[in-house]
């Protein structure tokens, strides 16, 4: 029989003497999973905040929140205390919501108008699928699994972790320091405006792609880098032919090995060994 457990949060906080403006963490939940001791997996998408995960020695996932200020235009919104004759009424609800299937912790926060902090404690064997996109930066430490993290308007920093790594934003930098990696998973990391710093073990086996339009590839791994050849198109309709050459950096580390790609535009891209 499927386990199937939800952890609503009524913390529909009504909230008449406290203030969510001042920056206290708050103890939500604690999810249970279906089976302790085998890894799992945290799914968080959220629009407004930082997410951090902690790895530890326990067998559930604890979740904590602290709340900023509510967003500028929605603060607007409220100056007028009588809007179209109307009286406002003093309050705010706080709406998240936590799911475990399968040892598959979902959590939910549709709290869209104030930046919410998510502080969450997971096994150290978990994988990770964490998505925010404004007013926060992720960061993950000491775990183990396989993480795929987005942002949009912050940095991801991924520290002493293990395991596979896909990690892309678009205003921030990029940050991972492996301790152990998977082998034979492949890997991407990339920005639009930002640095890329990623540092694996000195073991590592990689076929490398990267690409900075303006900045430079860096690295203290001996790499065996391929000669960039021009590639040659004909356009059949003016006879015509074009000649460029591939903007890539491509390479192989202690012989090659799965494909780690590094992308960003306006960066450095760091590829160190330790």
């Amino acid at each position: 029989m499927i386990k199937f457990k939800t952890v609503q949060i009524i913390l529909l906080l009504l909230i008449a003497n406290v203030t969510l403006a001042q920056e206290k963490a708050i103890d939500l939940f604690t999810v249970p999973l279906s089976s302790p001791g085998s890894p799992g997996k945290l799914v968080i998408d959220q629009i407004t905040g930082s997410i951090t995960v902690d790895a530890y020695e326990g067998a559930e996932v604890i979740i904590k929140a602290s709340f900023g200020s509510e967003k500028r235009h929605y603060q607007e919104d409220k100056k007028d205390n009588n809007r179209n004759g109307m009286k406002r009424i003093n309050g705010s609800s706080l709406n998240v919501s936590a799911e475990e299937k399968n040892n598959v912790v979902q959590v939910v926060n549709e709290q869209w108008n104030r930046i919410t902090n998510l502080q969450v404690k997971v096994p150290r064997n978990f994988s990770l699928k964490l998505s925010t996109v404004n007013d926060g930066n992720i960061l993950v430490n000491g775990v183990n699994g396989e993480m795929e993290i987005s942002n949009v308007n912050g940095e991801i920093t991924l520290q002493d972790v293990s395991g596979s790594a896909s990690a892309d934003t678009v205003n921030g930098d990029v940050k991972v320091n492996f301790n152990s990696i998977e082998s034979g998973a492949n890997m991407a990391f990339s920005s639009l405006n930002g640095d890329l710093d990623i540092t694996f073990p000195s073991s590592l086996k990689a076929d490398v792609k990267a690409k900075s339009d303006m900045g430079e590839v860096f690295t203290d791994f001996e790499m065996e880098v391929s000669e960039t050849k021009p590639e040659v198109s004909k356009n059949e309709n003016s006879g015509t032919y074009k000649v460029s050459v591939e903007q890539w950096v491509r390479g192989k580390i202690n012989g090659g090995g799965p494909e780690m790609i590094f992308k960003t535009f306006n960066g450095d891209i760091l590829i160190r060994s330790k």
